[in-house]
């Protein structure tokens, strides 16, 4: 939608946003900038309701005014939450595309410090910033000759007068850049997003913003006895391979090096038939993002670099792999013996994502000292069925790690639900011929078998959490601050919890 988004502190601006609550009328500071009354005028207006995203326009005349003023709603006074501004923010985006205004004063830190409860400008800002920033996402680099020429998109540069939420903005603009990272790599097809076109990213992302990256691949797979990876990839000619990041604060010196890390854990099936277990046509189309969940630890990573910079390690493991078909694939009935010594019969090789999840879930536990591990995976179609795209499913069973992760939904907006887990759903995954079975033929609480079965590969001394994001990593419409596609969900959440 925009070439870029840019704050500023220089330059005439062409447009100027404003705000009003449905249940109040135009602030003090507002109408301080009404140098004509045209803005109390559209104010008046029947198209000007309050209600959240509603725009009304006025057309200042004078040496100086803006061409146009947005009279943006904020909804009921007593009600507003700042994460309606990421909703805003992708209305704005919307309609200054249209007009082509390129340069917009944003003058809501009046009118914001008039809610109840108040809302903090620099916390606003952000939201905004990053409505703005998800709004201006775009993929259009595969339209070929085929399509009608791609319009020119405009670049946007934003101030305002208040410092606090000017940072803000800029605050939500980077985020949203990191989050549109893992858009872009969700909407990339399979014929070029392989594993190892992800690993070549996450190569030159690193480099980039200085993180450490290993690529574990080939014969290496083996010493290390990856056998999820090895098995779920092996029928394609597109080999797997787990992708190890790391941050570590400038300056830390060899105590802080030594610190148990964070590690995010992102499942990134680039794409999945269901191998020999084969997906019916429907459920085929789109499999081109089973790997947003690597997707948004990637993206995450990019925030932590550049945005959070935590005063801690932080290790991400992508595990990339095809599931494909051929004489080569592995099959309902094989056995597989993982790195922990847990054995699985493999009864459905469509719940492949689980067993990469269990290498790189093992490989933390023993290999990373981890003070917690958080994964995130596009991981069963039964928490679309359980929560649809409302919410993300959780299961911690850690009530620190949990209250941490609730402290980043609240900040991010990327909403989850926890789901149980309990000895009786460790219980359905037992198998008659090894340790467990990687589905359990019973549809009974799929969404918690996905997770019942990762808990067999996580040290009970490390604090767990999973996300199952199915049901949020895409949407079928424009939806707030997204358009149709992938909305990078998991990036600011698990950059938030790193903060």
């Amino acid at each position: 939608m925009f070439e870029l988004v840019r704050v500023v502190s220089k330059g005439e601006a062409e447009a100027l946003v404003v705000g009003v609550f449905k249940d109040r009328k135009l602030d003090k500071a507002t109408l301080a900038l009404d140098t004509d009354g045209s803005i109390a005028r559209a104010a008046e207006r029947p198209e000007c309701t309050g209600e959240v995203g509603r725009i009304a326009e006025a057309y200042p005349e004078g040496k100086g005014a803006p061409r146009r003023v947005l009279i943006v709603g904020l909804g009921e006074r007593a009600k507003f939450k700042p994460s309606a501004l990421r909703t805003i923010g992708g209305v704005l985006g919307r309609r200054l595309a249209q007009t082509k205004d390129s340069r917009i004063d944003i003058e809501l830190a009046g009118i914001l410090a008039d809610a109840k409860p108040r809302v903090k400008p620099e916390f606003a800002g952000r939201c905004l910033g990053e409505g703005l920033g998800l709004i201006a996402w775009s993929c259009t680099r595969f339209k070929g000759s085929g399509s009608p020429p791609q319009p020119k998109r405009t670049q946007l540069f934003v101030r305002s007068s208040d410092p606090s939420m000017q940072q803000g903005i800029e605050q939500g603009l980077s985020l949203a850049a990191s989050t549109n990272i893992a858009r872009d790599l969700s909407e990339t097809p399979p014929n070029i997003a392989t594993p190892g076109y992800i690993a070549d990213q996450a190569r030159a992302m690193a480099k980039a913003v200085g993180l450490s990256c290993r690529i574990i691949e080939g014969d290496e797979l083996e010493k290390e006895r990856l056998t999820g990876l090895l098995n779920v990839g092996k029928a394609s000619e597109n080999k797997p391979c787990m992708i190890r990041l790391e941050y570590t604060p400038k300056g830390g010196g060899k105590k802080r090096k030594s610190d148990k890390p964070i590690v995010l854990v992102g499942k990134t099936i680039t794409y999945d038939t269901g191998g020999l277990s084969i997906k019916p046509m429907p459920g085929m189309a789109g499999m081109k993002r089973d790997k947003d969940g690597g997707c948004a630890v990637l993206g995450a990573m990019h925030a932590i670099a550049t945005v959070v910079k935590p005063d801690r390690r932080v290790v991400a493991l992508l595990v990339a792999a095809e599931n494909s078909i051929s004489d080569e694939a592995y099959r309902p009935d094989d056995i597989i013996v993982f790195r922990n010594g847990v054995s699985v019969e493999v009864t459905n090789t469509d719940a492949e994502g689980r067993l990469v999840l269990a290498d790189a879930l093992v490989w933390a536990c023993e290999k990373e000292s981890p003070a917690c591990i958080v994964d995130i995976a596009t991981l069963t179609g039964g928490v679309v069925t359980a929560l649809g795209s409302t919410f993300a499913g959780l299961f911690c069973d850690d009530d620190a790690l949990r209250g941490r992760l609730e402290r980043a939904m609240e900040t991010s907006g990327e909403r989850w639900w926890r789901l149980p887990h309990d000895q009786e759903y460790n219980d359905m995954m037992k198998s008659a011929s090894a340790d467990i079975v990687n589905s359990n033929p019973n549809r009974k609480a799929h969404p918690i078998q996905g997770a019942a079965f990762l808990s067999f590969f996580v040290e009970k001394s490390v604090p767990w959490a999973h996300i199952d994001i199915a049901g949020v990593h895409a949407v079928e419409g424009d939806s707030g601050p997204f358009c149709k596609g992938p909305t990078g969900f998991g990036v600011r959440l698990l950059a938030d919890f790193v903060s």
